[in-house]
Order: structure tokens, then C-alpha cells, then sequence
């Protein structure tokens, strides 16, 4: 049988390597199916192209433009999902397996094609709060962020080929930076079938991504200081190319999520025949066979009490030995074989390593039994868990990584023993602890959170729902200190922002609207005779502006305010003696003065273009509003947010933020400051 060229991507066109290939296999049955190659490819012209190209067409977008074109392409791909598990079995993946991989990372599109909604409906980004720098607010500060000018190289690892792809260029895409993907050779043909379904598709700009499936040795050789280099794998590559010189030179941002000794903790407090038992028991074994342990997140160490090590020992082991390894393929497997013949081999040399320091308690390197497979040719191995009698003595489980389904069991006698062993792994990406205890749970994380990216606190209260111990999540970061790299990569919308250029401004109040197109407070206004409410969406300006009339607060309004909100605190009774309070006698109540600033700036007297108000951000009653005090609103539109239709039948519609200033006869400073949102019609067609 002939075997598959796998194709580069690269400046808009596919290309085969016509030479310099390697050989790809079947995990299964060891049969060779592909070949992977680069020769030919100009890295140079290649970076080039997504600066010039990718990087124009994304950064023309908006964030709300880029974020509909990933929740597109994601209900895309989600039509093409049973093609890619086809592909995703020859990796040695059972079903569940790759569901983590193809759904999981087609998941991280929708995510953050949802994120879209906590950004401007701008190219551009808007950062915190304004930085008052004069006395009279005629000098102001801000942070604006915009994408940068550069190209993201992605080079990941081969355990999750697709995931591994779509949760790195979701995030870059979405900030508005094109990629240039590198897979793993080794399983870089589910890749290449997803990425050719995302070129397919048409739904990305020109330049927006490209894809090398050979080798990219070279490649950082023409990295820019805009460019940005992120890496998934060994810790080992990670530090080689973290010191390339061109990264130095040019400091270019580096992100590096590195495969690391990640612990899970049974509390002191858990005993045999409490839920929390089973379920460390089922996390644990879950974590050594999923993807047959090769995840940079999977269990490498077990803390336990001294006292459980025997009754973990006897529920590990029936729970794994009672795991069913062979052709994913087959009914009734559950573990398939390793990614290739090279990966099986290097994780034994691994475990040889570790036998010299540790015994093994669980499983077995020659004996095990394979179904629907022949254990020779794939890459089978059998799980193994070793136990570790002198943790704090014999090191080797510290420092050395097998990366495959592979684990060791140590006790501690002192729960401070239990934090310093999960200290020792010197960086890891996540760990977990499982108690009922939430005294224990606090302490935990509070000592051993400087050494760990993420801790999951394990219960009967989350089991349900929880996503597991070795489960990153899009709107959390991933990643973690020491060994573990030192980066961060998803994170929501900080992991956004790692693409882009965050830079200081300075100027009037006005000038900042105007490049911001954010009002900032002390704008000059656009003062308009005509109600902003009464205008359609497209026609509003950030800046419009109007002051309405004045209001004379009276004790007879705090009084009904009072009897209607049933809220009689004793500052908004007038018969309450004031001597030694705040306050010098009856005052308002701040949610009364709220809505009597509505009542003067809504117009309310015909249908308007507003649909609703659906919400009041960062309101603040900064004053005392005593009876016989006037107040009057300046009311100004603040920004404005598009929306898409969900159908043909949804009413065309966008976001608009107000500034609502509420002022007395003094008018500084303001008696109240809010921020309104409402929902505007746009204009019929």
C-alpha cells in the first residue's frame, strides 16, 4: 500500500515535501501510513506572508467580527467530527480519548467566540480605568491594547494534535494575530485533516494561518520582535528553544507549558468508606489510562496518608488491572496503545530508570494482556504505579518523567510532609487534593499554590460536574511555574491579551474619546436637542450628550421612597437623633436618587428605539443628597457594542453604554455615577 504525503500550508497554497520525509505508523498495528516532510518550504517567506497578509486582514476585524468567525468555524468542524475520529484511532485513541481532543478543542472555539462579548466592538481594546493625572481633569492617562504586528508560532506537542491546535489559535485569532501551526510530526496527520477542513471552509481571512507537518528546524532563525513563540512539549525542548538567540535578541514573547510531575493529595481527613475515597480512587486511575497516560496534565504522583497506602494500593490496582488495553476499535477497551513504537519505547526506558529507586506495585513491563491487537507490533504497554516507601530519600519520582501511563504512590505522615511532596516536582501544571475538609482544602492551597498553575479541590459537593484533575479550561490559564515552563497559555481574556501590545496614553479627556471611541469623563459632549433615546443605533455617536431638568428632592419623597423599598435605615428616618453619625440629618436613599436620575433622563413618553434596559454597572453614591436638594443628570452615550442576529426573525439590535452623572446645585463632586446598558433597535433593513 502506498502511504499518505501529509501537506504543508504555507503562503495560501499546499505543498508536498518532495524529499527529507519521515515515515509515519499506525499506533495499532504498527503499519507505516504516512509520510511527513518540509523541504521546500521558505520559513522566511512564510513569516513574511502572515505579517503582511494574515496580520492586515485580522487586524482590520473587529473583536466581535473575529469572535462570530470562530463560533463559525467551530459549528463547522462540529459537522465534521466523525471524519476526524476516524483519523484520531490511528493515534492508538479509544472514542473518549477523542472526544477530549477533537470536541474538547472544537469546545475552545466556542468558547471564546463567546469571550467576544467582554471586548469592544472595536480592533482594539480598552484596558481598566482611567488614570486621573491633573487637579481639574485636563490630563488624563489610560491603556490601550492593540494586536500586534507579528505572526504566532504555535509548536505543540503529540498527545492532543487537534485540541492542541484549536485552543492556541482560538485565542490568537481572536485577539487579531495570524499563526503558523507546527504539529507534532508524529501525529501531525489529524492535524492536517482538521486544518484542511478549516481552509476549506473559507470562513478565515487570507493569511490567517499555516501549517508545517515536517520539520520546522530553522523556523525561529526569522522570528521579529512582534512575533510571538509558544511551545508545548518536553521540558527539555522547551529550554533549548526558549535560548535561541533570535528570541533573546529581539525578545520576542515566549510561552512555553511544559510536561510536569503533577501530584493528586488524598486529605488526612478521608477514610476508606467516605465518597471522597472512591473518588480519589477513580480520578487517580482515570488520569494513568486516559490517552494512556500521555498527558502533560496526567497524575505522575499519588500523596496519600501512611495510613491508606494499603487501602489505595488495593483500590488502584483492582480498579486498574480490571482496565481492558487493545484495539480502541474493539468492544470493551478502554486503554489503547501509546502514539507510536519510539514513545512506548522511551516511556520504558523511563520506568527502568525509576525501578532502581522505586518498586513497582501495579501492573507489569512484560506481563499484560492485549485485545484485538498483537502486542509485538502496536505500541501497548501496561499501566504502572510503583510505590515510593521514602519519598523525601528517593528522588527519582521528583524529577524523572514517564510520560505515558505511568505513576508512583507516596505516603506522607504529616499533611505539611503531604504540601512539601507536591512542592518537590519543582513546577507542575496542576494538582489536585481530595477532601471533605474544607480546613484542609484551605491550607493546601494556600501553601502549595505558588508551586502549581491550577488546583482542583476534589468533593462529593463538585464530583458531578467536575471536569477532572487533568482537564484545562478555556477561561483558566494553563500552565504553571518552574518545570512546568513559566507561561500561560487560554486564561480568557488574559490569555487575549497575550497578543497584544499594551501601551500607555496620554492626553485630554477629549482627545482620549477620540482615539479610545470610549467617553471618558470631562469630554467635551456633543450636545444634542434631540433625546439620544430617540435615535436608532446607527445613528448615535459616543458623545452625545444631553442635561436634563432638575429635580427638587424632598423628606416627603425619602418618605415614600422609604414605604415602597421597605427600607427604613435609620439615615432615611427623620425622627432619628443624627448626633454621632455620618450624617446631619434625614438623607436620601442612594437607590432613590438612582432612580430619580432615570426618571429625568428617560424619555419615556413615545415608543422608542430602545428595547430595554437590562443593567446598571459600577454605581456609586459619592455625596449626600440632604431634602431640598436639586439633581440633574448629565447623560451621556458612552459606547456602543453591535450584535448579531441570531435569525432572520431576531430584531437588528446593538448595545449602548450611558454615563449617568448625577449632579447637585454645586455640581462637584457628583452626588452618584453610574453606567446604564440598554438594547437599540437599528433601523429596519
Amino acid at each position: 500500500m502506498s502511504l499518505i504525503a501529509l501537506e504543508n500550508f504555507a503562503e495560501g497554497k499546499w505543498y508536498t515535501a518532495s524529499s527529507s520525509t519521515e515515515t509515519l505508523y499506525n499506533a495499532i498495528t504498527g503499519d507505516a501510513i504516512y509520510t511527513a516532510g518540509s523541504e521546500g518550504l521558505d520559513f522566511d517567506a512564510m513569516m513574511k506572508y502572515g505579517r503582511k497578509v494574515g496580520n492586515k486582514n485580522l487586524r482590520k476585524m473587529t473583536f466581535q467580527q473575529r469572535g462570530r468567525m470562530l463560533k463559525a468555524l467551530a459549528m463547522h468542524l462540529m459537522t465534521k467530527k466523525e471524519d476526524f475520529y476516524k483519523i484520531s484511532a490511528l493515534t492508538g485513541a479509544t472514542r473518549i480519548d477523542s472526544w477530549v481532543d477533537i470536541e474538547g478543542g472544537i469546545g475552545n472555539l466556542f468558547t471564546y467566540a463567546s469571550l467576544r462579548r467582554q471586548f469592544p466592538d472595536e480592533s482594539f481594546y480598552v484596558e481598566g480605568s482611567v488614570a486621573r493625572l491633573s487637579k481639574n481633569n485636563t490630563f488624563i492617562g489610560h491603556h490601550i491594547l492593540v494586536p500586534l504586528e507579528g505572526v504566532a508560532i504555535h509548536i505543540n506537542a503529540f498527545n492532543f494534535p487537534v485540541w492542541g491546535m484549536l485552543e492556541k489559535i482560538a485565542v490568537n485569532l481572536l485577539a487579531g494575530v495570524p499563526a503558523i501551526v507546527k504539529p507534532a510530526t508524529l501525529t501531525s496527520y489529524l492535524t492536517e485533516v482538521v486544518f484542511k477542513e478549516i481552509i476549506a471552509s473559507g470562513i478565515l481571512p487570507e493569511g490567517a494561518l499555516q501549517l508545517i507537518c515536517g520539520s520546522a528546524r530553522g523556523i525561529l532563525d526569522h522570528v521579529q520582535n512582534q512575533d510571538v513563540v509558544t511551545f508545548t512539549g518536553s521540558a527539555d525542548t522547551g529550554k533549548k528553544l526558549k535560548s535561541h538567540p533570535r528570541l533573546l535578541e529581539e525578545a520576542v514573547p515566549f510561552t512555553m507549558e511544559a510536561d510536569s510531575l503533577n501530584c493528586s493529595v488524598l486529605g488526612n481527613d478521608v477514610t476508606p468508606d467516605m465518597p471522597e475515597f472512591d473518588l480519589f480512587i477513580k480520578e487517580v486511575a482515570r488520569e494513568i489510562t486516559t490517552k494512556a497516560g500521555q498527558k502533560c496534565t496526567a497524575i505522575r504522583r499519588i500523596i496519600v496518608p501512611s495510613g491508606r497506602v494499603e487501602d489505595v494500593k488495593i483500590a488502584l490496582g483492582k480498579r486498574i488491572l480490571s482496565t481492558t488495553i487493545g484495539d480502541p476499535s474493539v468492544e470493551g477497551v478502554r486503554m489503547g496503545p501509546l502514539a507510536g513504537l519510539g514513545q512506548r519505547n522511551d516511556v520504558i526506558d523511563r520506568v527502568k530508570q525509576l525501578m532502581k529507586t522505586q518498586e513497582i506495585v501495579i501492573g507489569d513491563l512484560e506481563h499484560f494482556d492485549i485485545k484485538g491487537a498483537d502486542k509485538e507490533k502496536g505500541a501497548f504497554m501496561s499501566p504502572i504505579v510503583f510505590y515510593n516507601d521514602q519519598p523525601f530519600k528517593n528522588l527519582d519520582c521528583h524529577s524523572i518523567e514517564a510520560f505515558g501511563p505511568v505513576s508512583t504512590l507516596l505516603p506522607y505522615e504529616t499533611f505539611d510532609d503531604a504540601i512539601e511532596l507536591a512542592k518537590m516536582g519543582k513546577g507542575s501544571l496542576v494538582s489536585s487534593i481530595t477532601t471533605a475538609d474544607t480546613r484542609v482544602a484551605k491550607e493546601f492551597v494556600l501553601n502549595a499554590a505558588t508551586m502549581h498553575g491550577r488546583i482542583l479541590v476534589l468533593n462529593n459537593d463538585c464530583a458531578k460536574e467536575s471536569t477532572g484533575h487533568g482537564s484545562p479550561m478555556p477561561m483558566l490559564v494553563h500552565g504553571g511555574p518552574g518545570r512546568a515552563g513559566g507561561g500561560e497559555e487560554m486564561g480568557g481574556m488574559r490569555g487575549v491579551l497575550h497578543y497584544m501590545q499594551r501601551t500607555a496614553i496620554q492626553g485630554s479627556p477629549t482627545m482620549i474619546t477620540a482615539i479610545t471611541n470610549q467617553y471618558q469623563q470631562g469630554a467635551k459632549g456633543i450636545i444634542t436637542e434631540v433625546h439620544p433615546f430617540t435615535k436608532h443605533f446607527e445613528e448615535l455617536a459616543v458623545g452625545d450628550q444631553i442635561m436634563t431638568d432638575k429635580r427638587l428632592i424632598t423628606s416627603d419623597d425619602i418618605d415614600k421612597f422609604a414605604d415602597l423599598s421597605g427600607d427604613h435605615f435609620y439615615a432615611h428616618m427623620k425622627d432619628t437623633n443624627f448626633e454621632g453619625t455620618m450624617f446631619t440629618h434625614q438623607v436620601a436613599h442612594g437607590y432613590f436618587i438612582m432612580s430619580a436620575a432615570a426618571g429625568l433622563f428617560v424619555d419615556s413618553y413615545d415608543i422608542n428605539p430602545v428595547l430595554l434596559n437590562y443593567g446598571i454597572d459600577e454605581l456609586r453614591f459619592t455625596k449626600p443628597v440632604y431634602p431640598g436638594t436639586s439633581i440633574q443628570v448629565r447623560f451621556t452615550c458612552n459606547e456602543k457594542i453591535e450584535q448579531e442576529r441570531r435569525d432572520e426573525n431576531d430584531i437588528p439590535k446593538g448595545i449602548v453604554k450611558w454615563l449617568v452623572e448625577m449632579l447637585d446645585e454645586t455640581e462637584e463632586p457628583l452626588v452618584g455615577i453610574a453606567t446604564i446598558l440598554t438594547m437599540v433597535k437599528k433601523r429596519e433593513g
